[in-house]
């Protein structure tokens, strides 16, 4: 049975998930407060109240400063539904929404597939396809509505990998925050004419994201500041001692070593996977194959299973 569907929020994001979900047959209706997004959207909805109206589901796909605004926004509008998200950083939302709307069926959610563009013109429904989409499972989350929503992405492309909302922050701030740091920095150090004509392919796909607006990295590293802050000092750390190996009588030799780690790791990334199977939908099922670098392809017998993929080993 299809959903309705709200979203809350046209952007990149919010937008292709609108295009996907109308091409899998559900009644989906977008709002977002620019007009002219919703123009070119097609969504005649002006009202963000009356586009939860009704919802099954409701989706916010702002950034994290405007989160507590909008589920104000639902929560006033007496939505019932299951409530998502789509921020890059999942604490906090999860305490926004415990303190602002604390009755609300909150599953924390994160959509690995983000690109440095933005807006409703950069929508893609096949955004999501054969990428990650992390959905929270603390002990507050009800099982039930987790499925539900794993059953819904899942259907759209994505695979769904189970996490706690502190396991998902402490990841990203390794993965996805401090490379859009890093990228900046090193945007912003090759600010010389001969460099930028000399760019080529390693100053590409170093600084991709650093292309992304100031805005929504500043918000994405502020709002998972303690993680990101860790995994800094745990950089500097690693850069200083290869500054110091630049110093040694033969550092070709000295950086060789130092470079390996990284290298292994790369290579071997992404792993090989094992064959899919079927697994009991329980929370500590769950929890314990996202830890394992596993992930959820589809949800069978009414909710009772999920089919799995886990890595090789």
């Amino acid at each position: 049975m299809a959903d309705r569907i709200a979203i809350l929020g046209l952007g990149l994001i919010g937008g292709s998930l609108l295009l996907r979900l109308t091409e899998l047959g559900h009644d989906v209706v977008g709002y977002d407060t620019d007009p002219a997004t919703l123009e070119a959207a097609g969504q005649p909805m002006d009202d963000g109240a009356r586009a939860v109206a009704g919802a099954d589901i409701a989706v916010l796909a702002v950034p994290l400063p405007a989160v507590e605004k909008v589920v104000t926004l639902v929560r006033d509008a007496g939505f019932e539904g299951v409530l998502t998200d789509v921020t890059s950083v999942k604490q906090r939302p999860a305490e926004i929404v415990a303190r602002s709307f604390p009755a609300a069926r909150y599953v924390g959610g994160h959509p690995m597939s983000g690109t440095e563009k933005s807006g409703f013109a950069a929508a893609d429904p096949a955004l999501f396809t054969g990428r990650v989409w992390v959905l929270c499972l603390d002990e507050r989350t009800s099982v039930a509505d987790w499925l539900r929503l794993a059953d819904l992405y899942t259907s759209a492309g994505a695979r769904v990998v189970p996490a706690t909302a502190a396991e998902h922050d402490s990841a990203v701030a390794a993965i996805s925050h401090l490379p859009h740091v890093v990228a900046s920095a090193v945007a912003a150090g090759a600010d010389e004419p001969l460099a930028l004509a000399l760019a080529a392919g390693s100053f590409a796909d170093g600084t991709r994201v650093a292309a992304t607006r100031a805005a929504l990295t500043a918000a994405m590293c502020g709002g998972n500041s303690a993680a990101v802050a860790r995994r800094l000092d745990r950089l500097i750390a690693e850069l200083t001692e290869a500054r110091h190996l630049l110093t040694a009588p033969d550092p070709i030799a000295a950086l060789t070593s130092w470079l390996a780690a990284g290298q292994r790791v790369r290579a071997g990334w992404p792993g090989e996977s094992g064959p899919e199977q079927v697994e009991r939908a329980d929370r500590r099922t769950l929890l314990e194959l996202g830890r394992s670098g596993g992930w959820v392809t589809g949800v069978a017998d009414s909710g009772q299973s999920v089919r799995t993929v886990r890595p090789a080993r």
